[in-house]
Parts: structure tokens; sequence; C-alpha cells
């Protein structure tokens, strides 16, 4: 396992993948909330949401530039270039520019059913939108994570394709790689065996972890990648998000720190933990889990 030799971060997705969740509905009052509850806990990333995808988000976005972060780096979410823009006339790119945020995460299709089928473009051309929209968000100095949308169902279908799609944003720039679970159907032995397979072809990389709960395993699959050397952790304070939810950080941070000798966050901001996904029930107007 890598994840000592490397820094160990947490990203938080309950302001945008959360949101999605059955009866999730938050205003902006509530984000600004939560954004303040997550730099609290010591989250190393607050994805804030999808800038291009709803005024709300927009709103967001230019509310929280007041707000001084203590702990956390806030990201802006959005995706490849569509196939007809140049990066540089992307309207989705220039929104995750405009939203002003240091880090910005990414998605593109890793999938090669996707890119031919939903894209509608040639496996050639979805290597392009890879490349060109990281080296765009890199030249005006973001932070960039990609995410690997359907990684693990693409790399099961052509594991060659899956991993080309990686080296594409590796090498124009994007400082973390995230592989994700995005149907939420693994199994923690295949994490794990695809996991370690990226790290070994990666390994000056920072490889990230992104699962959903639909088969149960979030947490198991997040914890799985790490012991094959993931360092970047993607989920949601107490589950939240679309479908079954998201990987839970409530059940993933205690796991890191006091089973696996994992250091995410400070001794205080462990013991803060319990109260925190309590006051986020509150925000959320959810029933706590008893």
């Amino acid at each position: 396992m890598n994840s000592k030799a490397k820094p160990f971060t947490i990203l938080d997705t309950t302001l945008r993948d959360g949101e999605q969740g059955e009866g999730i509905s938050f205003t902006v009052k509530d984000k600004l909330k939560i954004t303040h509850l997550l730099d609290q806990l010591g989250m190393h990333y607050i994805e804030g949401g999808w800038p291009g995808s709803n005024p709300k988000a927009v709103n967001y976005f230019e509310s929280v530039q007041n707000t001084k972060l203590k702990h956390s780096k806030l990201a802006a979410f959005g995706s490849t270039r569509r196939a007809k823009n140049s990066a540089k006339d992307d309207a989705n790119l220039n929104a995750l520019l405009a939203a002003n945020t240091p880090v910005v995460v990414i998605f593109g299709k890793t999938w090669d059913f996707h890119a031919t089928h939903a894209l509608k473009v040639s496996l050639e051309e979805n290597l392009a939108l890879i490349k060109d929209s990281v080296a765009y968000l890199k030249k005006h100095n973001r932070e960039v994570i990609f995410d690997a949308e359907h990684f693990f169902d693409g790399y099961k279908n052509n594991p060659k394709y899956a991993l080309s799609c990686l080296k594409e944003a590796h090498k124009a720039g994007a400082d973390i790689l995230t592989l994700c679970d995005t149907n939420g159907g693994c199994l923690p032995s295949e994490v794990f065996k695809i996991a370690t397979k990226v790290v070994e072809t990666f390994p000056d990389a920072q490889i990230g972890i992104h699962t959903h709960n639909d088969a149960g395993m979030a947490v198991a699959n997040t914890l799985a990648a790490v012991e094959a050397g993931a360092v970047h952790i993607q989920g949601t304070l107490n589950g939240y998000g679309e479908r079954c939810g998201n990987a839970n950080l409530s059940s993933i941070i205690p796991t890191l720190m006091l089973k696996m000798g994992i250091k995410c966050v400070s001794d205080a901001q462990l013991t803060s933990l319990t109260n925190a996904s309590r006051h986020l029930d509150e925000i959320a107007n959810v029933v706590p889990d008893h």
C-alpha cells in the first residue's frame, strides 16, 4: 500500500453528488452552512457543484467567494469539452473557470461503449476530449482532478482503452486520477485488483477512488482501493447521493484513522464527526440513522 508515501486527501461531494439524493434539496444558504461544516471537519476538498448546470450552483460559487476556509479547497465540477467545441470555446469549461475555484473536478468517459454510443465519437476523439480539457484547465492554473467515469466497467470491457484515458489525463497534467465505480456494482475484490493495476501503471500519480452504493459496497470498495494504493477518496458525509448513495465518509474516516493507521483529519476533528454528521442531517431535514 502506497498511501503513506503520498499525501492522503479526502474530497467531500455532499454539495454536488449528495444533493442528488432522494429528498435532498439545499438552498444556497444551506450550502454555505455545509461548506463551513465540512471545512471545520478537515475535508481537503469541498466539491461545490456544477456551475454550468443551474443558476443555484452559479449563485453558490458567487456567494462563497467571500468565505475564508481554514482547511479545505473549493472545487467546481464539470465535464470534458463537447466534441463540436474547442476547449477555449467550450461553455462548460469556461463556466468552470468563471466559478473562480482553485480546484476543478472534471469527468470524462473511460468506457469505450459510452464514447461510441453516448457521446457518439470515435475512441481517438474521446481521448482528445480528455487531453484538451485537462490541458486547458491546467493552462489557467487550476488544480485538476480527473474523474474517470465508469472506469471499472470500462476496464472490465476494454482495459487497454480505459488505461489510455487515464494516460491522456495524466500527460495533460491532471493532479489526481480518480477511478469511479459510477454504477456502484463492483465487488471489493474487483476494485482491489483493478486499482492495483492502475497504481502499478502510474507509479508517479495520485490515484483516487469514487464509489456508489448500489450493491451496498461503497465503503468496502473505497477501503479496497486504499489497500491497493489509492491516496485520494471521494464520498459524502452520511452517504447522501443519487440512487442508493455515495461512499459514506462518516464510516470511512474513522476506519482509515483507527483501523488502518491513515491520518486523514486531526484527532480533534475526528471527535467532532458525530456532531458534524447530525448537524448535516438537521440542515438536510433528514432523520439521523439511529
